[in-house]
């Protein structure tokens, strides 16, 4: 198909149209959004157990994270979930290694 040159500028014509009426800031956040950053220097005056969901105060939530963290008790797993977890780990080793080759 042969284009002349009216074609062309009637294409681009119509294209610039069409893209002038796309509203330019579609990707921007709204202006009522605070940005992440100034959320992260926020200071958090509450919290909420991970146990219970009970609020908290900062020096509690702050103990009980501390309490929680330092266990001398290990997570108990069964040993059926701890051997599918080996087996998903051995399977995403052997896809990583042989991409192609059929895993169920």
């Amino acid at each position: 198909m042969n284009w002349n040159k009216t074609q062309i500028k009637q294409i681009c014509l119509s294209f610039i149209l069409i893209l002038s009426e796309v509203p330019t800031a579609l990707a921007l956040p709204p202006a009522e959004d605070l940005p992440e950053e100034v959320l992260r220097t926020e200071i958090i005056l509450e919290g909420r157990s991970p146990i219970n969901g009970q609020p908290l105060s900062p020096a509690e939530y702050a103990l009980l994270e501390e309490q929680l963290a330092t266990s001398i008790y290990p997570p108990q797993i069964n040993s059926q979930i701890r051997h599918l977890i080996f087996l998903v780990r051995i399977r995403k080793v052997i896809k990583t290694v042989v991409p192609f080759f059929p895993i169920p």
